[in-house]
């Protein structure tokens, strides 16, 4: 999938939360969105995901406009808030399952593929448990079964790294999205760590009140940084930073 983000324009109220946002995004990609709370990641993610909806510009998927009844586009993305929702009164056997028929993916193979998760995540054990029972970690965990298993070509994900999975949680995410990447499907996450983003991401775009600021690869960004003695992305916010001052 081939994504433009075509001078993008959100804003609640007076507030701007995405101001003439332009990027291109092939597949193939780990891509960190990082920026200071309010920078505009959550809603260009939301964005992407087709939930709100630009009040100028556009966001193209292979050439064509988001729409919502679209099924079949729907199901080449996925995208997991920083809360996923899980259904209400289920056990994580069944939201995981209803997960799957909403996007036709409970083929004969899918048990299979389930157990094998659950039992990656440490989760198999409380697969017959009521959602409402899951820790943070747990829950965001269930939550990632479906796109494992689905692995549609768009994930978007809000602050997985943040998520309150545990070190083993966050290492079958950090895998499983390379892994993806190498067959060509295409990940946008955001996240505050920023260690992290310039050790995992191909690509990273740097918001700044509702601006795409930057969207370059660690090499680049690192030539832009002045002073790389806290990180090459500390370094450049904190120039965006000096400059408001």
């Amino acid at each position: 999938m081939h994504i433009e983000v075509i001078c993008a324009r959100k804003s609640y109220g007076r507030t701007p939360a995405l101001d003439r946002v332009s990027a291109s995004i092939g597949p193939g990609q780990v891509i960190a969105l990082v920026g200071a709370n309010g920078a505009g990641k959550s809603t260009l993610l939301r964005a992407l995901a087709g939930i709100v909806r630009p009040d100028a510009g556009e966001i193209l998927y292979d050439g064509q406009p988001f729409s919502t009844e679209d099924l079949a586009l729907r199901r080449r993305l996925l995208f997991l808030t920083d809360f996923p929702p899980l259904f209400q009164g289920g056990t994580v056997a069944e939201h995981i399952g209803m997960v799957l028929r909403l996007y036709e993916s409970d083929g004969p193979d899918a048990p299979e593929k389930v157990v094998h998760w659950l039992r990656e995540l440490d989760l198999l054990e409380k697969a017959e448990n009521p959602v409402e029972t899951l820790s943070r970690g747990q829950a965001y965990k269930t939550a990632l079964i479906p796109l494992l298993v689905i692995d549609p070509e768009l994930w978007l994900l809000d602050e997985p790294l943040a998520s309150g999975m545990d070190p083993s949680g966050l290492h079958v995410f950090r895998a499983q999205a390379r892994a993806a990447a190498a067959r060509g499907r295409t990940i946008v996450y955001s996240t505050q760590v920023l260690e992290a983003a310039e050790r995992f991401a191909d690509r990273i775009g740097i918001l700044h009140r509702g601006e795409l600021r930057f969207f370059e690869e660690v090499a680049q960004l690192r030539k832009r940084a002045e002073d790389e003695g806290d990180g090459v992305l500390s370094a450049v916010l904190r120039q965006l930073h000096d400059e408001d001052r």
